[in-house]
This record gives C-alpha cells, structure tokens and sequence, in this order.
C-alpha cells in the first residue's frame, strides 16, 4: 500500500480559549486537515484540560474531522460521552487501562474510527495484538500534559517500527510533540502521515499567520532532501 498522503493536524491546546471558535474557523479556513482535541484528566496526564461540552460546542462550526485523543484514565466510561459530543475518532492509550481491546471495541460499538496511542517509554510491541482491530496508532514524541515540549528524537525509529508493524493495512500513523518544520520531514520519512501540530501553529494566536505555518510544515514533511 501506498503511504497517505501528508495531513497536518492542528491541536486546540494551544489555542486562545477565550475566543475558541474564532480559532477553529481560522484553522479551517488556514488549511488544517484534521482538529486534534487533546483530552486531560489530571491523573494520567498532570494537567487538566476540558471535558465533551467544549468539544460539542465546537462542532457546528467546521466540517473537519474530530480527532479526539484521551489522556484519561478509566478511559472506558467516558468513549460514549465524547462519540456523542461529535469526534470522528477516539484516541485511547495503551497505558489507561487493563483491557485495551475492550476500549477498541468501544469505540467501535460509536461507530467511531478508534486509535490507540504509545507514550514515550512504551515500546511499539504494546500494540502488536491490537493492530488490527485500530485505525489509527498514534506514538507520542513528548510525555503527554503539556504543550510547548521539545520533541524526543527516539520517536522516530518508533515511527519506523509502528510502519512496518502497519504494513499494508489502511492505519493512519500520527505523531504528537513537539512537531515542527525542522523536523517534519525526518517524521514523515519515518512513516508518519498525520502530524499533530500545537505550538508551531498557534504561537502567538495570531490567525494572520496559520496558514502559513500549516504549509511550511506540509512542505517540509512532502519536501525531498538533498
């Protein structure tokens, strides 16, 4: 199977909350492919961040997909609320919970696309007997609970790994932290097509400059280098 072609996933965690929907109509009119929703409880992650009435709030207002990442745990109780809420996907860790292909099953059960996403310090074999039931691995680049991190290099030969435990099946493989233009294309080299993307884009929280900063990093991820 031919990679998916590049997209590049703005995360509303770095966005001016106190002019939220102004934000993601200057993100979908910027060219974002996709709304990254980072979700934190305080417990699994050490930050707090908001719950599914921000998420429902927000729905009507663009037509891009929803990719709902949950930094929670239990995990389980709380898929429902935010299918309801409007995500198209639902990003479960593998480290919430006991019962991993419970949670999968699911999302499913919403008729959600269901991910499953790998913290720094897990290996990529964590998810070898999940693979199949997934639509979308997500490998941390950062240790999950703040924006604004600096990106861990080892994620890219775990990029590397989740591609090929991927092989030929229809799986996005997303990368999160610490994503920007001076490292997107070594990212998508390593086999990530969908970059989840906070500070390099929302810096400053000027919508002036959105669409620039999304293209700069499509173009460095699609960009051949010498």
């Amino acid at each position: 199977m031919t990679q998916q072609s590049i997209r590049i996933a703005p995360s509303i965690l770095s966005a001016d909350f106190s002019r939220l929907g102004e934000e993601v109509r200057a993100i979908d009119a910027a060219g974002g492919d996709v709304f990254h929703i980072d979700i934190m409880d305080g417990h699994f992650v050490p930050n707090i961040s908001f719950g599914p009435t921000i998420v429902q709030s927000i729905r009507n207002i663009t037509a891009k997909p929803f990719d709902v990442h949950l930094m929670i745990a239990p995990v389980d109780p709380y898929i429902a609320a935010f299918a309801r809420a409007g995500a198209d996907g639902i990003t479960v860790h593998a480290e919430a919970g006991p019962h991993l292909h419970r949670s999968i099953q699911a999302i499913k059960a919403e008729g959600k696309r269901a991910g499953v996403a790998i913290n720094p310090a897990t290996p990529v074999s964590a998810i070898e007997h999940v693979i199949d039931g997934v639509d979308l691995v997500l490998v941390m680049s950062v240790n999950p609970g703040f924006g604004g991190q600096s990106f861990i290099p080892v994620a890219l030969e775990k990029l590397r790994q989740a591609r090929a435990l991927i092989g030929g099946r229809p799986i996005d493989l997303e990368v999160d932290g610490g994503v920007d233009p001076d490292n997107a294309h070594e990212i998508a080299a390593a086999g990530a097509n969908l970059l989840v993307a906070g500070s390099s884009v929302f810096a400053g929280n000027d919508p002036a400059t959105y669409a620039d900063r999304i293209a700069a990093l499509r173009t460095a991820a699609t960009t051949l280098k010498a």
